[in-house]
């Protein structure tokens, strides 16, 4: 008596290999309905097609078996929404750091780059709204949104004197974690929630400005690394940035202008 479909049968009806549906047995994935005790042979039935094809779209997604059994094992469907969710925000991360680096490349591999244009600039010392924390690299963009999105919200445009900023520690890049301080200068700074009331130091700046996302900015800060090296003397301190057109300004990337800025001391006047 027929006990069901072979494992090869089923293969051809799901698109899944002999060899994945071996491997999907042993980890507990997709069980045959019967093994024949004295062959070995596994049997399948029409019903476990669906849940098949579903492991088979799961995986196409690089979904981790183990995160693919648990989606299968729950029967809660928001519970199953949420894990797939999770695992497709973390591929467009991965795709946007794909992205990026494939953007940077590009910059690398032009045979003649652009001249830079770097100005040396002395920046007074002065008085802003901030928020500050200790940050992983990881972590950076979210954070940076939501502490811009709180000073948004809490000075007005008609109380803002000038275009947002950023300080960044030199360990952010080097060690993965490090202070960040996010500000806008307006008339009156004022304390509420995470913002402070920060004295920013007078800093001598060697700055160029980056046009476009920030998808290749990491080439624009070598290059100014590189003058610096050549040119001045770079002293202890964090990156400055200055967001003169940024995603709070226009929605289109490429209009985008971030002024960044290489403490120095100046080797010449």
């Amino acid at each position: 008596m027929r006990q069901g479909l072979t494992i090869g049968e089923f293969a051809t009806l799901t698109h899944l290999s002999v060899r994945t549906l071996r491997r999907y047995h042993e980890a507990g994935l997709l069980e045959p309905a019967t093994v024949d005790p004295a062959t070995g042979y596994r049997y399948y039935t029409a019903a476990q097609i669906p849940p098949a094809q579903v492991i088979h779209r799961l995986r196409e997604l690089d979904l981790p078996l183990a995160e693919v059994k648990s989606i299968l094992a729950t029967d809660d469907p928001r519970r199953r929404a949420d894990l797939i969710a999770g695992h497709l925000r973390r591929l467009e991360a991965a795709l946007d750091r794909t992205r990026a680096a494939v953007v940077s490349l590009r910059q690398l591999l032009r045979p003649e780059p652009d001249e830079l244009d770097v100005r040396l600039r002395s920046v007074p010392g002065h008085t802003v709204a901030a928020i500050s924390a200790q940050v992983a690299t990881d972590e950076l963009l979210a954070w940076y949104d939501g502490a811009m999105a709180e000073l948004d919200a809490a000075f007005a445009p008609g109380e803002r004197t000038g275009p947002p900023g950023g300080h960044y520690a030199n360990e952010l890049f080097t060690d993965g974690a490090g202070a960040v301080t996010v500000f806008r200068p307006v008339r009156e700074p004022r304390p509420a929630g995470r913002i402070e009331v920060v004295d920013l130091p007078a800093v001598e700046l060697a700055t160029t400005v980056h046009h476009g996302p920030h998808d290749d900015i990491d080439v624009t800060y070598g290059r100014l690394g590189a003058w610096v090296v050549e040119h001045a003397l770079a002293v202890e301190g964090p990156i400055h940035e200055t967001y003169t057109v940024g995603p709070r300004d226009t929605p289109v990337p490429d209009r985008w202008r971030t002024e960044i800025g290489w403490p120095v001391f100046r080797l010449s006047s």
